[in-house]
């Protein structure tokens, strides 16, 4: 496999954007590709990278490629589609896919890139935006020891823990059981602050003294003040958790693996979306249990 001094990134969301930024900051030749191409534009003319038309032509000449996209579809579009990076990719490369998806399609991705000669890892990310705007994001691995080992140092620039998990599709199933903690962890702390207020507790005080107990979490710890001053407009999507969850949900039954809580938290983030909260914080929960205003 060859040494890494050309990367190309495909996707600049919320978390692809300030992540590509990041190993552009390093001294690395970045290429960037976006669907709406005005934003890859942007990121290059703030960054100092080049912005390409379609996935391919960014691909191409790039010993990494990153992909942070939307959904399983999305990923096949930009990878094996006629335009996709595994066009243009050569042989000795190296594709990382951080996409929270299916284990089926990391597998997919790991079988078509092995026909090529291109090393795969599957790479999703947990830390929100603000972990890629601070470069602390979590990054679960999926994929072989050696490949890991060539491209771990990159993803450095943007996280504070890149751990492999074992082969192709592991790093999606870890990421699966994140999806599946932070469910359970959000309805809780959304119930108790609603319970806080229905006693009339001041809830900035309860979470001060609780937060300092074994009921503190990230999500208390990040989440809390929005929740309670009702702001949602910012965050990661319910809309993208219960994308998320579906997948938990189907690979579970396939596990024969029983997520009461997982499909429970599922229903009430159905119930935010018919409230036009989809594009709301997945903290959004307390919003479902409180009265009307």
């Amino acid at each position: 496999m060859q040494s890494i001094t050309t990367v190309a990134f495909i996707g600049l969301g919320v978390m692809g954007y300030p992540m590509a930024g990041h190993l552009a900051k390093q001294g690395l030749t970045t290429r960037v590709y976006n669907r709406t191409q005005s934003k890859a534009e942007a990121w290059a003319k703030a960054f100092g990278g080049t912005a390409h038309t379609t996935p391919a032509e960014a691909a191409k000449g790039a010993d990494l490629v990153l992909v942070c996209v939307g959904n399983d579809d999305d990923v096949r579009q930009v990878t094996t589609g006629s335009d996709g990076v595994l066009t243009t990719m050569a042989s000795g490369s190296y594709l990382v896919d951080h996409t929270t998806a299916s284990a089926d399609l990391a597998l997919e991705l790991n079988t078509a890139c092995r026909e090529q000669g291109v090393a795969f890892i599957d790479a999703p990310v947990s830390g929100g935006q603000q972990g890629a705007e601070n470069g602390a994001l979590t990054i679960m691995c999926g994929g072989e020891q050696a490949h890991f080992d060539a491209v771990a140092p990159l993803l450095n620039h943007y996280a504070r823990a890149v751990t492999l998990m074992g082969p192709a599709s592991s790093g999606q199933l870890t990421k699966m059981v994140n999806q599946i903690c932070i469910a359970g962890l959000v309805q809780g702390l959304a119930e108790g602050l609603h319970f806080a207020e229905q006693a009339g507790l001041d809830q900035h005080q309860v979470i001060d003294v609780i937060s300092k107990g074994a009921a503190g979490s990230w999500q208390m710890e990040n989440r809390h003040k929005t929740m309670i001053a009702n702001e949602y407009n910012h965050g990661f999507a319910v809309d993208w958790m219960r994308k998320d969850l579906g997948i938990c949900l189907e690979q579970a039954r396939r596990l024969n693996a029983t997520l009461p809580v997982t499909a429970l938290v599922d229903q009430f983030y159905a119930d935010v979306q018919r409230m036009e909260g989809g594009r709301w914080d997945t903290s959004s929960l307390l919003k479902r249990l409180r009265k009307p205003e």
